[in-house]
């Protein structure tokens, strides 16, 4: 229901606004045109936004696509609770979303969960039925132990049998070198690549206070430190890790967008349909 909510939303934003271009590669919705049949003209769009859409129907498949979630346990942490979703939420609602317009674009969907292994996966296909599916699956998805993206990566690689998308949903507490192999080792076979890199808020900055303790949810280490003394090194730390995914990435024609998990998911959204506008 959330990413139902989100898609319409969204795409009544694009309708209203001037890109217009991209409400005509959703293969269910378009605006009417005279001459239209009017057995197909969405109601409910109308009653929402005052204007005619026509609901298409898909005919084929144009593109395979897979989902890649990261359910390794540092997913399932949240800065402040009560207000901020878990980076897990965020990222299972996000795919929620990200599935439903590749359906109805007339895309076929799959979706790879993963922490150290692969734990759930789901073929690509199209239609209205791989939706339900697919958020099914990924409403039951739990948090996992630690994070090993590269194995899920290559599987993904070896399924797709001729060109595709895959996005990668993770905070990318991963290992770098191993997942960056991976990455390039999918666009050597062709495929094309879009990385939703999240990052809580409190992952950006230390919280306020003078002694506080660090708790690895993977691995239960501890570390005390005062946070004054550190602050200005950790922030560094942490732009200096985008800076350098983006560095190695961004060359090799793979797409990478940092997703803060307080913001709209709508920002994720548009960077997926740039990159999917590229692909035809």
């Amino acid at each position: 229901m959330i990413a139902k909510t989100v898609v319409e939303g969204f795409l009544m934003g694009l309708h209203r606004s001037p890109h217009r271009g991209f409400s005509a590669e959703f293969a269910e919705l378009r605006a009417y045109q005279p001459g239209d049949d009017l057995r197909y003209i969405d109601w409910r769009m109308y009653g929402r936004s005052d204007r005619y859409y026509v609901k298409q129907f898909e005919e084929e498949t144009n593109l395979r696509a897979y989902l890649l979630l990261d359910v390794s346990a540092s997913m399932d942490w949240s800065s402040a609770p009560e207000v901020i979703t878990t980076k897990l939420e965020y990222a299972r609602i996000l795919a929620a979303c990200l599935s439903l317009i590749l359906i109805r674009q007339g895309d076929a969907v799959g979706m790879v969960s993963f922490h150290e292994t692969v734990s759930d996966r789901v073929a690509p296909r199209g239609g209205r039925g791989q939706w339900a599916e697919l958020t099914r699956r990924i409403a039951a998805l739990q948090p996992g132990s630690r994070t090993g993206a590269d194995g899920a990566l290559r599987e993904v690689a070896v399924r797709l049998r001729r060109r595709g998308l895959v996005i990668l949903v993770s905070d990318l507490l991963v290992d770098p070198d191993s997942t960056y192999k991976a990455l390039r080792f999918l666009r050597h076979r062709g495929h094309e690549v879009l990385v939703f890199h999240l990052i809580d808020p409190g992952e950006r900055e230390l919280p306020t206070g003078r002694d506080v303790r660090f708790i690895d949810p993977e691995t239960g280490e501890e570390l005390d430190v005062t946070v004054a003394d550190i602050r200005s090194e950790y922030r560094s730390a942490v732009m200096g890790a985008i800076r350098e995914w983006e560095r190695r990435l961004r060359p090799e024609g793979i797409d990478y967008q940092v997703v803060d998990t307080d913001q709209p998911l709508s920002g994720a959204l548009r960077a997926y349909l740039r990159k999917r506008g590229r692909l035809g």
